[in-house]
């Protein structure tokens, strides 16, 4: 049985991966049980995440700097929460900043026309900080 084990870890031991230009992150925890995943992420000034959907809810603390999306500017020390199916046009970051997010399933990323472009999930981001 492959069952999760408890975890105690500092964020310096975890490597900093590449997820999209500008934006890398730490992945503290992925669950191929229930496709939850949480990161840290670090988003470069004028970085941003094009249009998605998620898949499931997430929430999410800025630690420092801002992000800017559909619900306003989210500024260091803001919660928030996204619920399932919502849809953000665009997620930009005007300046340095560290985003604390947890995910619990799939972010799709999408075109003009609704179709999936890329799917972000708790596999691909196993695999991306396993090289």
């Amino acid at each position: 049985m492959n069952a999760v084990q408890e975890r105690l870890t500092t964020p310096d031991d975890i490597a900093w991966f590449d997820l999209v230009e500008g934006i890398e992150f730490k992945l503290f925890f992925a669950s191929k049980e229930t496709g939850r995943w949480t990161v840290l992420l670090r988003c470069q000034p004028g970085s941003s995440f094009p249009r998605h959907r998620h898949l499931g809810a997430g929430e999410y603390y800025v630690v420092k700097g801002k992000m800017e999306y559909r619900m306003g500017v989210a500024v260091e020390g803001t919660y928030g929460y996204e619920p399932l199916d919502v849809i953000h046009e665009h997620t930009a970051f005007s300046e340095y900043t560290e985003l604390y997010f947890t995910n619990h399933g799939a972010v799709v990323f999408l075109d003009d026309e609704d179709n999936v472009t890329s799917i972000l999930d708790h596999s691909l981001l196993t695999e991306l900080s396993n090289g």
